[in-house]
């Protein structure tokens, strides 16, 4: 056997580690039972927006259908200088539900993070302790807040993740991008299960202000122009692991828009892989580079097994793509129990495109800017 076939197969044998064990980290998550228990926690709801017109009133829809009592929630939306209709969306939706208690900011450009400047302008004016995050182009359930109410009584938290997944069509481009996030969904409960919680999302987060003062806020990680979910859970994890908790229920899922354009899709995974170069996690940077690695070793080990330069046995290279594709297969599967709930299968196309996906995505953003809502951000 060559070096070339040990190196693959040595990579193999990590990722396999690290997948195998956010498997059984996913496991020991449970899933939360809801008690019969009446409303009691305020919170207040923080959006930033930009240039979502054709998503803002779906949003702004799912939050006034809340099963939730409006005096305990308050709505702050942030307007990152849109370009568009959606403070037009906003103000007319407004003026058609003037019993909820909601705000409209500008943002200010304080850092080279937008996002985070949002939150931070937004954060002070907030009226109750508890903070919770989504975007503008998602639909809440209408349980959301009746369910983080009451995790938060049955739990010592100051944290909380949830789950976020997209509302796709019938086409092979929605399934494509509703696999890689049901991934990166397993990756985050998994890790939760495993103690090494390094990953969650915006589009459904919730924090004490007391807390987010007690670990500095966005202190520290203004540098990156997104972060604001992930650098954030893991500054918290560093000060206190005990206080993050990750939530389990169908009824906090938030549902999301997948991209209907390739080029979009791609700098949107930029955008979430460049923040792994500014991870504090340890766990999280090795991961990150071992599933690298899996994915660029997988399209050169093609190249090297092709016919013309016969380099690397293409038995070998079948073999750990079978292998590679059955524990992912096995991580997905449980993300799609609790995500979906419906039949699942990992088309073969997507399996044997995603490496190449993933690899292009992992080293441009190594090196390559990306830009996002009509902006240019730098590396």
């Amino acid at each position: 056997m060559g070096i070339v076939s040990i190196v693959l197969l040595l990579v193999l044998a990590v990722y396999m580690i690290f997948i195998l064990q956010l498997i059984l980290g996913f496991g020991k998550i449970k899933t939360f039972e809801s008690p019969n228990l009446e409303p009691k926690t305020a919170f207040t709801i923080v959006v930033p927006f930009r240039n979502e017109e054709k998503n803002l009133d779906k949003l702004l829809q799912s939050l006034s259908q809340l099963n939730y009592p409006i005096s305990l929630v308050q709505i702050v939306m942030v307007d990152d200088f849109s370009k568009d209709d959606s403070v037009r969306i906003y103000n007319q939706w407004r003026m058609n539900h003037q019993e909820v208690d909601t705000t409209l900011l500008e943002n200010l450009t304080l850092s080279y993070s937008p996002k985070k400047d949002a939150l931070t302008r937004a954060i002070p004016i907030a009226k109750h302790d508890w903070i919770v995050t989504t975007d503008a182009d998602c639909i809440v359930n209408q349980n959301w807040l009746l369910t983080l109410d009451r995790y938060i009584r049955q739990n010592d938290c100051e944290m909380i993740v949830g789950a976020v997944m997209y509302k796709t069509k019938n086409n092979w481009f929605h399934h494509f991008q509703q696999l890689d996030l049901m991934s990166l969904q397993g990756t985050t409960i998994g890790s939760f299960g495993i103690g090494k919680p390094f990953m969650c999302n915006g589009a459904n987060f919730a924090y004490t202000k007391k807390f987010f003062t007690e670990i500095g806020g966005f202190g520290g990680i203004n540098e990156k122009a997104s972060g604001d979910d992930v650098l954030l859970l893991q500054k918290a994890v560093n000060v206190n692991l005990e206080k993050v908790h990750y939530l389990k229920n169908k009824d906090i899922i938030v549902k999301t828009k997948p991209e209907n354009d390739l080029f979009k899709l791609f700098m949107q995974r930029v955008r979430w892989a460049g923040k792994t170069t500014t991870y504090s996690s340890g766990y999280a940077k090795m991961l990150a580079v071992t599933v690298l690695l899996m994915n660029v070793s997988l399209v050169v080990a093609f190249f090297l097994s092709h016919r013309c330069c016969p380099l690397l046995d293409w038995k070998i290279v079948v073999l750990v793509f079978l292998v590679k594709y059955v524990v992912d297969y096995i991580l997905l599967y449980q993300s799609n129990s609790y995500l979906r709930k419906g039949r699942f299968f990992v088309p073969i196309a997507s399996s044997l495109i995603y490496p190449l996906f993933a690899s292009l995505v992992g080293l441009y953003s190594i090196f390559g800017s990306f830009s996002w809502k009509g902006r240019r951000f730098k590396k």
